[in-house]
């Protein structure tokens, strides 16, 4: 997986996701826009990105942990699929720099899956803004049999 600061490739399967387990547990807070976010105590685009959500109305929840292995392996993330922070809302997990927008999409439409991921840390996705460029990338929707393109984000 990779760390806050380093890229890891990402090269998804083109097959499509299984049928996913119940997303919601007793545990969960169905139907709402409550995001628990894990991140490293030191990564600043991590910090920009859950400001990004909670200016589209996330409530979230931070946790430093300096153990973020656990934490993807707890997750499902999947090879190639990872970023430097893991988020959960509402049954599902989202990983790395993904625009609320698809969050809002993911919880309106409640696709099978795990989750959403945008692997590595594309320049001018949320949090990783750095001037006028922005890279394209997608965001993928994952299980645990692979990934698909879930939406596409053009760059410039």
């Amino acid at each position: 997986m990779a760390a806050c600061g380093e890229q890891e490739p990402a090269q998804p399967e083109t097959r499509e996701p299984a049928k996913a387990q119940q997303h919601a547990s007793a545990d969960d807070k169905v139907g709402s826009k409550l995001l628990e976010v894990y991140k490293s105590p030191t990564c600043g685009c991590c910090g920009d990105w859950v400001d990004h959500m909670k200016e589209h109305g996330y409530t979230v929840e931070v946790h430093d942990t300096d153990n973020m292995q656990a934490i993807k392996e707890k997750a499902g993330i999947l090879p190639g699929g990872g970023s430097c922070h893991t988020a959960f809302i509402d049954g599902y997990v989202i990983e790395g720099h993904v625009p609320a927008s698809d969050v809002d999409r993911l919880l309106a439409e409640r696709p099978e899956g795990k989750g959403l991921t945008v692997p590595g840390m594309p320049v001018g996705s949320p949090g990783m803004e750095m001037g006028d460029r922005v890279d394209t990338y997608d965001v993928l929707l994952f299980d645990e049999d692979g990934m698909a393109v879930f939406s596409h984000h053009p760059g410039n």
